[in-house]
């Protein structure tokens, strides 16, 4: 591959929407570097893909393994082109009420200070490559679901952590991204174990699993691909919907 060739570092890379947008990016000859806990998919993809996947297995909570993930990118390919933020956990799912603080504090060392570590790492390469930084978000960044504050919280402070980025670094283009309610394992996990603590909130996801309303993953995982690749600098700083009406562009 051209040394040209577009090199981008994804997080939670092993299923859901991190593996559709990982498929998307290798069918159009990106090169990558997947980070993940769970390095099973991770090798089945660098098996079939030799050439254009490399990656890490562990847990981005551990800033160590965030500056491994980027000096490994680089050593591998040179150069580092864009970041998708991908990773994050739901848990813990408790009303503020019952809330353990450690449990907040774990959550927001792989929601939030994981990220900080490593777009950190990453800034000095993206300046060269004039490169991107798409994190994906959530509606609950915005919107008060019950059980969610930790979630909701270190997703809040992600899309203003999108914010800075855009205002330090002229050089880089960063967008945060809502990607809808999508037919993954967290989904799964909602509807299966979360019901005592989301309260009325619960009932919302279980008719959307009824009545076919969530979104596969490649819906969203496709257009953060694509704008991982082609983000304009007038989207710098933003935090938009999937499907919103500014990325037209990106739509399949």
């Amino acid at each position: 591959m051209s040394s040209s060739t577009p090199v981008i570092l994804l997080t939670g890379a092993s299923r859901g929407v991190g593996l559709a947008i990982a498929q998307h990016l290798l069918k159009h000859s990106a090169r990558l570097f997947l980070v993940a806990r769970t390095a099973g998919p991770l090798e089945a993809l660098k098996a079939e893909f030799p050439s254009q996947v490399d990656y890490l297995s562990g847990d981005l909570a551990d800033t160590s393994v965030c500056r491994a993930a980027v000096v490994q990118a680089v050593a591998t390919y040179g150069r580092l082109d864009g970041v998708i933020v991908n990773h994050g956990v739901l848990e813990p799912v408790a009303r503020v009420a019952d809330a353990d603080i450690d449990a907040w504090k774990a959550a927001f060392d792989v929601g939030f200070f994981g990220v900080v570590a490593l777009v950190k790492e990453a800034i000095p390469e993206l300046r060269k490559a004039k490169g991107r930084v798409v994190f994906v978000s959530s509606g609950a960044a915005v919107t008060g679901y019950e059980g969610w504050g930790a979630y909701g919280s270190s997703k809040a402070a992600l899309n203003h952590l999108a914010i800075t980025l855009a205002s330090e670094e002229k050089e880089i283009t960063s967008i945060s991204i809502r990607p809808g309610v999508i037919d993954t394992q967290m989904q799964q996990e909602i509807r299966e174990k979360h019901a005592a603590a989301m309260g009325g909130t619960h009932d919302k996801f279980m008719k959307l699993k009824a009545t076919g309303k969530l979104l596969r993953p490649d819906q969203p995982g496709n257009v953060i691909a694509k704008l991982a690749l082609k983000a304009p600098k007038d989207l710098s700083g933003q935090f938009l919907n999937w499907n919103a009406e500014q990325l037209a562009d990106f739509q399949e």
